[in-house]
């Protein structure tokens, strides 16, 4: 049986672990709260546990967490697996020279930050944040992360 497949008994545990709260942070908004998972030692573990298990002996070099929660998830698991962590962050939160990407939400725009030269050519990245909603966000760490730097 496969680590990362719904057959996994620790994926329904870490379910019931994730609170639903309608209408933040507006109507019709269905918001994945993983709070409450992190409450839980054990599920946050698995949480974690799964995704090295899904990605160890893979190749990674780098783990690009999205600001807030790929910081959470990001940084275990890049310990794990052997790989530099790399935070993609809001405008602005970032000292230094950075490169951009902006993109459309669910309920808005925003844009994404990374340090010129985290990321070098030819590295293999896996992009980490709590939930895909409409994949902006991912499009735009993944498009980041591709973006030809000269340093």
């Amino acid at each position: 049986m496969s680590a990362y497949r719904d057959e996994d008994p620790r994926i329904h545990d870490i379910k019931t672990r994730i609170r639903v709260v309608p209408n933040f942070p507006k109507p019709g908004i269905m918001f994945q709260d993983i709070t409450t998972l992190l409450l839980n030692p054990k599920a946050f573990k698995d949480t974690i546990d799964l995704f090295v298990e899904r990605y160890k002996g893979k190749n990674i070099s780098v783990v690009a967490g999205i600001e807030a929660r790929g910081f959470i998830f990001g940084p275990p698991i890049a310990l794990a697996i052997g790989a530099k962590f790399v935070p993609l962050r809001k405008p602005r939160k970032l000292p230094g020279e950075v490169i951009s990407e902006k993109y459309i939400l669910e309920y808005g725009r925003d844009c994404l930050e990374m340090h010129v030269g985290a990321v070098k050519s030819g590295e293999r990245a896996l992009v980490v944040d709590d939930l895909i909603a409409t994949g902006g966000t991912l499009c735009a760490a993944m498009n980041l992360l591709g973006k030809p730097v000269s340093c």
